[in-house]
């Protein structure tokens, strides 16, 4: 622990002299630390410069990971992003609830009002709880009243506040809302969405395409807004909807604004940042920065966001007293509809690293993440960890860290790998599972078949369930196949070399196992 003395240091020795004043019976126990939670949306495992990549430089991620612990074996629970934010909040892998796909933007709240979740737990425990970025979790239940108050979403989950935009970039509604509320919403011009249906007189992407800044494919051709071709429909909402290139530099304001607010008590903030998903538009002080075009621009951009972040925690002196936990939601996609050069200019770039594929695939590639703890004197600074964790265990973790307990039919998935997340074990799980929904083109629709593909991890070991027969989707090789695929990591993280023929009891035995996990609703003991 560094000697400087932190605002939160002050405050505790002061309550200390309370308590020593009416000489309580019980000890004081030092205040629980902040908690950031930093979750990028498809980011790749060899996309930052700690991870390998030479044409990309990241410093201040490589600053957090030097100051903190950089794992090398730490996976979403998906494969894309949905079900991973899904199972991050609530401890519970996303395939075992219904409708847990890539959400439209209109679709219902997918987390009910009630259900035990990450900041519920830690504001039973007392912490102030916060939202800022990307929710696309679903909002209301079943029609949403975009011009009225916006019900049920984060604040009905754990959530004290939330600054959020309601699905992704390339879908509409291309606003924002804090708490209930469209930000910025003129009443005399009302919003309307649909998915299914062209509505109003706007201009789309399909029929104006000498309007766009960027050409995309069939479905992000639908609503035009500031240039940019969007999944579904939209009419209304001028002053709300949001400007691409300004939109990271707003969110960053309200996440710096949360943690200034909040600086004398703890504070749990998931900043949720759009960096770099599509349709990447980064702000002119990065565009063309890269040289890799606009995706790398915007890993320029999330690297400057975080450094922005880190600078405002050590200004306010609350650095020492907060854990910053800084992930992705899946792995990485070069082409994603549309038309940015992502895949011309990547050069010699592997944003996935040594692993196969990326976003959307069942392979290492699609949810082997990039993930950092940086926690100064608490967490192994300098460390590389080796340990297998999933971002499920964030839930039963961060109990652990708090004092809170779980009841057993809560966040089932859930394991606590706390020592492992603070770079003080070696060991994480001895197992994990990987999950993707089969995506398919329909004409001009692209949407998930329902076919749940799921995949088991047991050391340098690793299942794929047969599912169908082999896929690809926008350039990614999905990795399905009608019979089981087993690879040897170990000696094979490109997954090429299928050895369940040559290996047929320990393909049945991890089989086995999965059909268990699968089969008995819950993984946590």
């Amino acid at each position: 622990m560094k000697a400087a003395i932190t605002r939160r240091r002050v405050l505790l020795a002061g309550a200390a002299a309370l308590v020593a004043q009416h000489a309580r019976a019980a000890p004081f126990a030092p205040q629980n630390p902040n908690i950031l939670l930093i979750y990028a949306d498809d980011l790749g495992y060899g996309d930052l410069s700690c991870y390998g990549a030479t044409r990309l430089r990241t410093p201040h991620l490589d600053r957090l990971a030097a100051r903190g612990t950089r794992f090398e074996n730490a996976h979403s629970p998906s494969a894309t992003c949905t079900p991973s934010r899904y199972a991050l909040l609530t401890g519970d892998y996303a395939w075992r609830a219904s409708g847990t796909q890539i959400l439209p933007g209109d679709a219902p709240a997918l987390i009910p009002p009630g259900k035990f979740t990450l900041p519920a737990m830690l504001k039973r425990a007392g912490y102030a709880t916060g939202l800022v970025g990307k929710w696309h979790l679903g909002l209301g239940d079943g029609t949403v009243d975009w011009n009225g108050e916006i019900a049920p979403g984060p604040l009905d989950i754990g959530f004290d506040y939330g600054f959020f935009m309601p699905a992704t970039l390339d879908r509409v509604p291309t606003v924002l809302i804090e708490n209930r509320r469209v930000v910025n919403l003129d009443p005399a011009d009302p919003i309307a969405v649909d998915y299914k249906t062209r509505i109003g007189d706007e201009p789309t992407g399909a029929d104006n395409p000498d309007q766009l800044h960027v050409a995309g494919d069939a479905e992000h051709s639908n609503a035009i807004v500031n240039g940019i071709g969007r999944i579904g429909f939209m009419t209304g909402g001028k002053a709300a909807r949001w400007k691409d290139e300004d939109l990271s530099d707003l969110l960053l304001a309200k996440a710096t604004t949360y943690i200034e607010q909040h600086k004398d008590a703890p504070f749990f903030l998931y900043f949720a940042v759009n960096e770099p998903h599509v349709p990447r538009a980064p702000h002119p002080r990065f565009a063309g920065k890269s040289g890799m075009g606009a995706r790398g621009d915007t890993i320029l951009q999330l690297d400057w966001m975080v450094g922005q972040l880190t600078a405002t925690l050590d200004a306010l002196g609350i650095a020492d007293d907060t854990l910053i936990v800084f992930s992705s939601d899946n792995g990485p996609i070069l082409f994603d509809g549309y038309q940015d050069q992502a895949v011309e200019l990547a050069g010699d770039h592997q944003p996935a690293g040594p692993y196969r594929s990326g976003k959307y695939a069942i392979y290492e590639g699609g949810t082997r993440v990039p993930m950092i703890t940086c926690w100064p004197g608490q967490v192994r600074a300098g460390q590389v960890s080796r340990a297998l964790v999933d971002h499920v265990d964030l839930v039963a973790s961060l109990a652990a860290l708090v004092g809170e307990p779980l009841p057993r039919d809560v966040a089932v998935d859930s394991l606590d790998m706390l020592d492992a997340l603070l770079g003080k074990a070696g060991r994480g799980r001895d197992h994990v599972i990987e999950d993707t929904k089969l995506m398919v083109t329909t004409g001009t629709t692209v949407a998930s078949s329902g076919e749940r593909i799921l995949a088991i991890r047991a050391g340098d070991w690793k299942l794929i369930r047969g599912s169908v027969a082999p896929h690809e989707f926008h350039g990614n090789a999905i990795g399905t196949s009608p019979r089981d695929q087993l690879y040897d990591l170990a000696r094979d993280p490109g997954e090429t070399v299928d050895l369940t023929a040559k290996l047929s009891d320990r393909a049945r035995m991890l089989a086995a196992w999965l059909d268990r996990i699968e089969k008995g609703g819950r993984s946590r003991p």
